[in-house]
This record gives C-alpha cells, structure tokens and sequence, in this order.
C-alpha cells in the first residue's frame, strides 16, 4: 500500500524564485544587463524617429560602454558619423583615443553621444525631442564626469532637466559640479580643433585636466 502524505507538509513550490544577487560582482552585472536593455531600447526608440525618416538617413547614436565613468558630448554629428550612425565615428574619435592613451585611460570606461541626432539640415534647428534623449542616456549611464566639448554642447546641456544638476560654467579646463554624483569639464569642440595647430593645442590644454582627474579617483 502506498503512504498517504503528511498533512502537515508544506506544499511543494510549483515555481522556483530566482535567487537575488548577493555579491558585488553580481549587483554590478546586473546593473550592466539593465544599462544595456535601456539603451538598446533608446537606440530603437530613436531609429524610429519621424525626424529622422523624413530626411532618409539613419540617427547618429551614442557608443561606448553602458555604464562609463566618462561620458563625452558634443553637439552636432559629422559628415562621416551621420554616414555610419555613430557618435565619434571618423576622426574625431580617432584623435580621442590618441588623447586617452597618452592620459592612461582606458577607452573602455568611455561612453560617446552628440546632442543633435537626428541629422536634420540644418543642424541649429534638429528636433525638439531628439535633443532630449541625451537625458535618457545620461541617467542610464550614470556617469562620474560629463566631458562637454564646444560651447553649443554646453548651452544643450545646461537647458536639460537633469534632476540635481547645476549650471555648468563656460570656464574651459575646469572640473566643475554638475551633479551630487557626476562632474564636468568644459573643452572645445573637438572638430575645430584637428585641423589648425593652436586649436588643437587648445583643445589639449583643456582636456588633459580630465587625466588628472582620472588619477584622482578613489580605486574602490
């Protein structure tokens, strides 16, 4: 004869709870996994901008690592990153990671976006709404230092609804408070500085102050 079960059991669990991440690694992967959901959903948020259909071209979009330390902004595109539908694609990028090299940063602690992405024909006047994902990225990013390059980028900056953030000076060079947990430096747009020598001595006096901040950071 078979038993008869023990009233007094508990029932068997028809589904099994996933466990909850108890380490640092594990907390951190799974802010990665999330960081990348959000921004794979803000790139298809953006490659079906109405903007950018009607001018038949693809949305420039930001690129580097989901949760950089360093998030690097300008504000209009170029000829070449409109073409690939990437931000500091060409020489641009080119001349930054020449620059993180020489400052010992690693490029992998680096995200990269333009203010204005859709690529409208005049890019004084792109899309309202468009100018507003960089907030989106900002917040799933949530960078330690917002690098803004040229003074175009920093009034768009400056006009976002950033929750806590302050005015950001036009003091180039200068590690400034943006937010309780991200600050800023203002450098000049970078493509205006590649092709003349002062520009582009220029725009190195302002940026290597970002390496002495690198060197500053806490290694925990």
């Amino acid at each position: 004869m078979h038993e008869a079960p023990d009233k007094g059991a508990p029932p068997e669990a028809s589904k099994k709870v996933p466990a909850m991440p108890v380490t640092d690694d594990e907390i951190k992967e799974k802010y990665l996994e999330r960081a990348i959901r959000e921004l794979n959903q803000l790139s298809r948020d953006l490659q079906s901008c109405e903007a950018c259909s009607r001018t038949r071209v693809m949305p420039v979009l930001g690129s580097g690592h989901p949760q950089a330390d360093i998030f690097l902004l300008k504000y209009a595109p170029t000829v070449s990153e409109v073409e690939e539908g990437v931000a500091f694609y060409g020489r641009s990028g080119n001349a930054l990671m020449k620059s993180f090299k020489r400052l010992s940063i690693d490029p992998m602690v680096v995200y990269g976006t333009v203010s204005a992405k859709c690529p409208v024909e005049e890019s004084a006047e792109p899309d309202p709404q468009c100018l507003t994902r960089v907030t989106d990225e900002f917040n799933i990013v949530q960078p330690r230092i917002i690098v803004v390059m040229g003074g175009d980028a920093l009034d768009h900056l400056n006009r976002l609804e950033i929750p806590l953030s302050r005015t950001i000076e036009p003091r180039e060079g200068d590690i400034q408070a943006f937010t309780p947990a991200c600050d800023a430096l203002l450098v000049p747009d970078i493509d205006q500085a590649l092709d003349e020598e002062g520009a582009k001595r220029n725009f190195w006096r302002a940026f290597r102050t970002l390496g002495r901040w690198h060197d500053d950071l806490p290694p925990y």
